[in-house]
């Protein structure tokens, strides 16, 4: 099977259904392709719009997901991230192409041998604007913040104070609320009043874990 190929095809069908709309992104999924993020057993799997299984209960999500919540974010070149749910890396590695060179992005994740695995992902493709950090995503990274986007890939009860604390006036947060069967996926914006957020569908994501999540 070729591989890039069957990205090229995952792409064309992203662009159809308008879930696709920016070239950054774009650009980012076709240098990025999924398969270099899931085992190299499930790679005939990697072109299908739908969530995989990558261990430890945890998935990568579908594509049009990741795309939603990109497209949603709004990233500009030179932005600083913060990411809760790092995965295998799939996300920040598309995250850290569109903010450019000059942008950052911190990912976090729970548990320690995935981040392992999204470590060697992101090495392997020698990102130099990823850290990954091994922690309780729900309390954020007060020692880095303030951050223009953040980005949570995991079902949360509610939007966690500390990382609404630690979002810029003017950035986005893009974040799944909801239980543990059904969420519904929020673009939080924060500003001198305070925080509005939009509805943009439901979904369903695993449990963000931690102080501010699901115990």
């Amino acid at each position: 099977m070729d591989f890039d190929e069957e990205n090229e095809k995952l792409i064309e069908h992203l662009k159809e259904t308008r879930y696709l709309k920016s070239k950054q992104i774009e650009e980012a999924l076709r240098k990025f392709p999924r398969y270099l993020f899931i085992p190299e057993r499930m790679r005939d799997t990697a072109g299908i719009d739908a969530p995989l299984s990558i261990g430890y209960n945890q998935t990568i999500s579908q594509p049009s997901t990741v795309v939603i919540m990109t497209e949603a974010l709004n990233v500009k070149k030179n932005q600083k991230i913060m990411e809760i749910g790092t995965g295998s890396g799939c996300q920040a590695a598309i995250l850290s192409h569109v903010v450019g060179n000059k942008g950052f992005v911190y990912s976090i994740e729970i548990v320690k041998e995935l981040a392992e695995y999204a470590k060697k992902n992101i090495e392997s493709l020698k990102i130099k604007n990823i850290e990954i950090i091994v922690k309780d995503g729900s309390t954020g990274l007060p020692e880095k913040a303030p951050f223009d986007r953040i980005i949570v890939t995991a079902a949360s009860p509610d939007i966690p104070k500390p990382l609404i604390n630690q979002l810029k006036i003017g950035g986005i947060m893009v974040i799944p609320i909801g239980n543990l069967f059904l969420q519904e996926m929020y673009v939080v914006k924060k500003t001198e009043r305070g925080i509005r957020k939009k509805s943009i569908g439901n979904f369903v994501f695993v449990p963000l874990k931690g102080k501010y999540g699901f115990k």
